[in-house]
């Protein structure tokens, strides 16, 4: 912990609020409650304040938008009322902490302080790891799961109800206790705060909490403003600061394409020319569900599995049988797959695998990887694209940067800066809250470099014996005969001529592939590559259950270990563990023949013998008035005039609740109120281990009765799917 790095966290109650900063106090320390028995206001709010006139700093675990603005709005009226009783600080931090939580998601900003404003500079582990984002939203008590805390207590009481004076000191035990596990993950993100040292001197700026991709796009903007001018991204109109960029209407795809791009088998033709005539308003969705009369150019070619009555995304299969043109008009569309591999395409890349295979490598055959250097950058560069705002000096930084990267050893805060940048803004360019914001490049990027390896597919393809395992996004993996590996590099460099790019290659002599996205692969030199659900070494903000059936799935493919033998011996016991949670608006419970237990949101368990189903009580789903529901009806003997029925349809779709006595009252009868009953809303039950009962261990304990043969059977799940 850095001299002046203080972790901190608060709970709020209606009748109580506690603040907990850790500290060099006799038990480590700083504990401000404010509730009837005790009123540390005034103190607590004179040391927030003098803490940052000392330049200490709060570190919190999203407490840029919750701990804090609730601190400053105490702090402030501290200073209108220094002698505020315990009822009028209580009431005032749970009306800011109630304003905070029923905040719409479009305004979640509203509540946070600017650093300028704050009493005391703030440091937010949620913002510094993107927690905050939706893709990667992660709770302090999963980073515990993750972490292996010895205890993933949940709050004792519920934040909504008054706290009994006995509990008062519970509460405060808790509160320490996920200080305690803030410090600790603050510990280990040490890397993270390096970096942002590093950049803040280099480049004279505050990183400490931003994101990754939010100090990669800085970099990035800094680097034009040197290069344009100030206002090259941002400029000031009515002492506002507004973004520059090009907004669209629609983008013509075929304006979009290189001159290069050209095919020779029927297949990537139709793709190409479906793509040349489309005209979309907007990115997001454009490659997905696709009404099948806009798809006739390459139907005859594609895989026609529907969904919502479209065709669920755009592809071709190259190598497979097809059906007559006569059968296209019919309304069948079947899938056509017999043989031969998929090539799906979209707004983030191209995808394609085999089915569920195990290759290796041998003295005839071999595994070729390939891969675009800095795929999304390099097409750019090569081929003079930019957001139309931002001009040829777009593409003129894009090169600097990545020249100046190669100026610095890889593993060092300057490289993994600069792959930031590089990296983040294609990204960027299709969101609309970016300065790189033009969705015409996001789909030049896009589309030339998907159309770009269908090219060196068909080069690849006329290798005799030759078959592609993968294509994913930036490049693609092949096994072919070792006499053909010459040609195969000369179509590699021929590619590289006409396109601009650069390949970069691996060997494997292994891959066991489910799919695209999960697959080992051994290199030649004895490494191994896991991705998806083979991949245990994962970040904070993935699955960190059971991972001994990721390790003994491993074990088994690549040494021959006997799965139950791995998994009845292997001695590290957290790897059995899995991770339940459920959000704010459902809730988990224990069900056993001793009754229902409620749990806590997140929750650690293991299979076992004995023990309990882990059940997940969700709230009633929409319903509407369906044919099968008004064929109940009919067999209830149950009839309904339309208004009756059109009120009933909107009660179904509000998840609203009849009532009954009333409507007994109103004089309708015992098949009518059958009926009603029948459309009374029902939370909704999901087993999340129905394969097993569970024991659930919140405070790690010693595992008892394991049931090996739950994660023995998932274990030859994902081996048998190989074979």
């Amino acid at each position: 912990m850095q001299e002046k790095d203080l972790i901190y966290d608060i709970e709020v109650y209606p009748n109580i609020f506690t603040l907990v900063i850790s500290s060099f106090e006799a038990d480590g320390y700083l504990t401000f409650e404010v509730s009837k028995r005790k009123n540390d206001f005034r103190e607590m709010c004179e040391t927030i304040v003098e803490f940052g006139k000392l330049g200490y700093r709060m570190v919190g675990f999203n407490n840029l938008a919750y701990d804090y603005p609730i601190l400053h709005h105490l702090v402030t009226l501290w200073k209108s009322d220094p002698e505020a009783g315990w009822k009028k600080v209580t009431r005032a931090a749970k009306s800011k902490s109630n304003a905070i939580f029923s905040t719409p998601f479009d305004n979640r900003f509203q509540h946070i302080v600017r650093t300028a404003d704050q009493w005391c500079y703030q440091v937010d582990l949620m913002k510094i790891h993107h927690f905050d984002n939706k893709a990667r939203s992660t709770s302090l008590k999963a980073i515990e799961f993750a972490r292996q805390a010895e205890d993933i207590g949940d709050l004792p009481y519920d934040p909504n109800k008054k706290v009994p004076e006995k509990g008062y000191d519970e509460l405060i035990a808790y509160n320490k206790h996920d200080v305690d596990e803030t410090a600790k993950f603050y510990e280990a993100s040490k890397d993270k705060f390096t970096l942002r040292e590093v950049l803040g001197e280099k480049y004279n700026r505050d990183f400490t909490n931003h994101n990754d991709g939010k100090i990669g796009n800085n970099i990035f903007v800094m680097a034009l403003e040197e290069k344009i001018g100030k206002d090259a991204c941002y400029y000031y109109e009515d002492g506002q600061r507004k973004i520059r960029q090009t907004k669209r209407d629609s983008i013509n795809l075929g304006d979009v394409l290189f001159d290069y791009l050209e095919f020779e088998t029927p297949q990537f033709k139709a793709i190409h020319s479906w793509i040349r005539g489309r005209v979309i308003s907007e990115t997001k969705g454009s490659f997905n569900r696709i009404p099948f009369k806009e798809c006739r150019d390459f139907l005859f070619y594609a895989d026609k599995r529907r969904e919502c009555g479209n065709l669920k995304e755009v592809n071709v299969i190259m190598g497979g049988k097809y059906r007559s043109i006569e059968d296209l008009p019919g309304r069948g569309y079947k899938p056509t797959i017999i043989g031969g591999l998929k090539y799906i395409f979209g707004t983030g890349g191209l995808h394609a695998s085999v089915e569920p295979s195990i290759w290796e490598s041998d003295e005839e055959w071999v595994i070729i990887d390939v891969d675009v250097t800095s795929y999304y950058p390099w097409i750019a560069i090569a081929n003079s694209v930019y957001p139309e705002h931002l001009g040829i000096a777009f593409c003129e930084t894009y090169k600097e940067l990545f020249d100046e990267r190669e100026a610095y050893e890889k593993g060092t805060p300057e490289n993994l800066s600069i792959k930031l940048a590089l990296n983040n803004v294609y990204g960027e360019s299709n969101s609309k809250y970016s300065p790189f914001f033009d969705s015409k490049y996001t789909m030049t990027i896009t589309l030339n470099g998907q159309l770009s390896l269908c090219m060196l597919a068909e080069k690849f393809m006329k290798i005799d014996g030759l078959q592609i395992l993968q294509a994913n996004t930036d490049g693609m993996t092949a096994r072919l005969r070792r006499k053909d590996v010459d040609t195969f590099n000369k179509h590699c460099r021929d590619w590289e001529q006409l396109t601009g790019l650069n390949l970069e290659d691996a060997t494997y002599d292994k891959m066991f592939i489910k799919n695209v996205n999960n697959y080992i692969a051994v290199y030649d030199n004895g490494d191994v590559k896991r991705k998806g659900t083979y991949e245990y070494n994962v970040g904070w903000h993935q699955n960190h259950s059971e991972k001994v059936v990721s390790k003994a799935v491993e074990a088994h493919l690549l040494h021959g270990t006997d799965v139950r033998e791995f998994i009845e011996n292997h001695d590290v016991e957290y790897d059995f563990y899995l991770m339940g949670k459920c959000d704010s608006k459902s809730r988990i419970i224990l069900r056993s023949n001793s009754g229902d237990q409620p749990l806590q949101k997140v929750n650690r368990y293991y299979a076992s013998v004995d023990g309990g189903n882990i059940i997940k009580i969700m709230p009633p789903a929409k319903k509407k008035l369906t044919k099968k529901l008004l064929a109940d009806f009919k067999k209830l003997g149950a009839e309904f005039d339309d208004e009756e029925l059109k009120h009933i349809d909107v009660v179904l779709q509000e998840i609203d609740t009849f009532d009954i006595d009333s409507l007994r009252e109103q004089g309708y009868n015992k098949a009518q109120i059958a009926a009603f009953e029948m459309c009374q809303p029902k939370e909704r039950e999901i087993n999340m281990c129905k394969e097993s009962k569970v024991t659930v261990h919140n405070r790690i304990g010693k595992l008892k009765n394991v049931n090996f043969d739950y994660y023995i059977n998932k274990a030859y799940k994902d081996i048998n799917e190989l074979k």
